[in-house]
């Protein structure tokens, strides 16, 4: 069943990635009625919401695009930056919902930033426990009990599992502050819009599937130490 389960996300998370791509080069072909470039549109939107401390910034890497609260820049990468189409005015809105977030003190954000490094740590830690358990499975004597190896796993799990699941509404509510001004500040209208969201709507989706598929893998280890103690 838990075979069944693993399997089922992980053909709906290929499924989700698949078709973000698909929409992304599709509207990334789609001319943006007003002709602005994804820098200028991260701009005015920063503007309009009364931001000029947050600077746009083009960074490398497809899909890289992304707000850094510490030093507060948005980060676009080159094709949606200097883009004049639909996907990168959808881009650089979303992103700039989380610098309008942050500066609207949005309690989901600050909670998500509080826990990066808390799941920094557990990813590590994680990383680290494996490592013990596969050495002391294969070639050495054995570092940690099974039981704690799976108190830590779950530990960590539970960790990713809650980022996860706070990461959605942040996420979420990005998505419609940029859905919002883009329509508001006529920078997409009419079939521009439609298209807009349905990207933004796709990359939503990636999130979705992600928080269930960390309280699954969180599930399992939780079965797994619950039923050696039967």
């Amino acid at each position: 069943m838990l075979i069944i389960i693993f399997l089922f996300f992980l053909i709906a998370s290929w499924i989700v990635s698949s078709q973000l791509k698909s929409r992304f080069k599709k509207y990334s072909k789609t001319p943006l009625d007003s002709n602005l470039s994804g820098k200028e549109v991260a701009e005015k939107m920063l503007h309009d919401n009364g931001i000029y401390d947050v600077r746009v910034l083009p960074s490398r890497g497809h899909l890289s695009d992304h707000y850094n609260p510490a030093n507060k820049t948005v980060n676009l990468s080159e094709n949606v930056y200097h883009g004049r189409n639909v996907a990168a005015a959808a881009v650089a809105a979303h992103e700039c919902g989380h610098a309008v977030q942050h500066a609207r003190s949005y309690a989901p954000l600050k909670l998500r930033s509080a826990l990066v490094p808390v799941q920094n740590v557990s990813s590590k830690i994680l990383n680290a426990v494996f490592i013990m358990m596969f050495f002391g499975a294969f070639m050495l004597p054995s570092f940690i009990s099974f039981d704690l190896a799976l108190q830590i796993i779950i530990a960590c799990y539970a960790v990713f599992t809650l980022f996860a699941f706070i990461t959605l509404p942040v996420e979420i509510n990005a998505t419609n502050r940029a859905l919002a001004w883009l329509h508001s500040a006529n920078i997409t209208t009419g079939r521009n819009h439609n298209q807009a969201q349905d990207a933004l709507k796709w990359a939503a989706y990636t999130y979705v599937v992600a928080a269930l598929s960390a309280l699954v893998t969180l599930a399992y280890y939780v079965m797994i130490f619950l039923g050696r103690r039967d």
